[in-house]
């Protein structure tokens, strides 16, 4: 067995839960004086105030913090992603930082920021570097990466970011003693951060603005302290007021519990995407159905992955996975939240029944509908693609022509 610990006190209180083959330590420390009861870190991720940190850091609070800009206000907690947002109407206007969109990559050198330690090290905040050592984290679960970015207690909710300074994700745990207790193996520098598009798709389902950005083929990397004076404004300190009601000394090794971060429930759970469309992958339409039975019978269906409803029709797309989203303001989307970690937010407008007259650069046979998409995706010259389901071929094309109304065929256009 293996265990994870969820550091609710850096002094005095821990939360052990049994999750399988491997184990991680919460990252939230605490802090001794007046009433707070522990301390994480957050970034602000738009320009109106809002703050983004660990579930595992505010949930329980009686009120939450950060120093100098006051008590935040609104809070929204995602426990099946280990994500919260908060408000702090003396934080509008704050240095922000986008999300990265494109892809993380193997290896990718990254920082991150936090507030480890505190009440032990000093007050300032802290950077760590290191990579992206895997793209999945424990037991294969692709909402997040495993980086070598060194973490302590404090570091959770903190920002992972990549050399330009977007992030690519969030602090939340690392492979700790416990591990070691039950294995006897010491495991040197494992850590896990929530990958950016789960980050992404917690808070467009909660109408939370936030940026986006990508490194273009030209910019150059910044140095670390370069890197620093970017990100670093962005960055705050979040402090837990009074002492989460659930929380126990000690857990029981024979009695499993569920931990917030890593969750094993006994149903399914299912990530939203308000106006968006899971593209391909069908295997069933139910028609004339609301939104609340669509979800019911994907549910109750362990084939389905992921769904889309389209409110104008009344008609439920179930699905057997889930790889794209696409912009459909008609749309709203579920995915499997163990698969979201691994989604590709398109750029492309995608119309199904459509066609485009010429531009044809490039056809390739014996493909599907996502090996299309992303053969556009990665091709500069490619503007838009047509891929024709009963022959199973895609079209690249390098032009914009005249759009038609053709049965059987899908078009993207970038």
């Amino acid at each position: 067995m293996a265990w994870v610990m969820k550091f609710a006190s850096w002094a005095a209180r821990s939360v052990i839960t049994i999750l399988g083959v491997l184990a991680a330590t919460m990252l939230a420390a605490g802090a001794a004086p007046s009433d707070v009861s522990s301390s994480g870190t957050g970034f602000f991720v738009n320009a109106q105030g809002w703050i983004v940190t660990n579930a595992h850091v505010v949930e329980g609070c009686t009120s939450i913090s950060v120093p100098r800009l006051g008590t935040g206000t609104d809070l929204a907690i995602d426990k099946q992603n280990d994500l919260a947002a908060f408000k702090l109407y003396d934080g509008a206007g704050k240095p922000h930082l986008p999300l990265r969109r494109s892809q993380p990559r193997l290896g990718e050198d990254i920082a991150a920021y936090g507030f480890p330690l505190n009440g032990l090290l000093s007050d300032s905040i802290k950077v760590t570097t290191g990579n992206i050592n895997s793209l999945v984290g424990m037991d294969n679960d692709t909402r997040y990466l495993q980086v070598s970015t060194p973490l302590q207690p404090g570091n959770s909710g903190g920002p992972v970011v990549d050399q330009w300074g977007s992030i690519v994700g969030v602090s939340t745990a690392v492979l700790g003693s416990k591990f070691t207790d039950a294995t006897g193996i010491a495991a040197q520098n494992v850590n896990f951060a929530i990958r950016s598009n789960v980050v992404e798709l917690f808070l467009q389902s909660r109408n939370i603005q936030f940026d986006t950005a990508d490194p273009a083929h030209d910019d150059k990397p910044l140095s670390t302290a370069d890197l620093s004076d970017k990100a670093v404004p962005a960055v705050v300190q979040v402090l837990c007021h009074g002492a989460p009601a659930t929380v126990a000394d000690t857990e029981t090794p024979t009695k499993p519990t569920m931990s917030s971060t890593m969750p094993r429930p006994s149903f399914r759970s299912f990530t939203p995407a308000n106006s968006y469309d899971v593209m391909g992958f069908d295997y069933a339409t139910l028609k004339n159905v609301s939104e609340v039975e669509c979800e019911n019978a994907c549910q109750g269906d362990l084939s389905c992955k992921a769904t889309t409803y389209n409110r104008k029709a009344h008609f439920c797309f179930l699905k057997s996975d889930a790889k794209i989203l696409v912009r459909n303001v008609d749309a709203v989307a579920s995915v499997q939240s163990n698969l979201t970690g691994s989604l590709i937010f398109s750029t492309f407008v995608i119309r199904s029944g459509r066609d485009m007259a010429g531009g044809d650069y490039s056809r390739i046979r014996n493909t599907n509908f996502i090996a299309c998409y992303a053969a556009c995706e990665v091709d500069y010259q490619c503007r838009a693609f047509a891929y024709v389901r009963k022959k199973n071929e895609c079209w690249l094309k390098n032009q914009i022509g005249y759009v038609s109304t053709k049965s059987g065929v899908d078009l993207g256009l970038k």
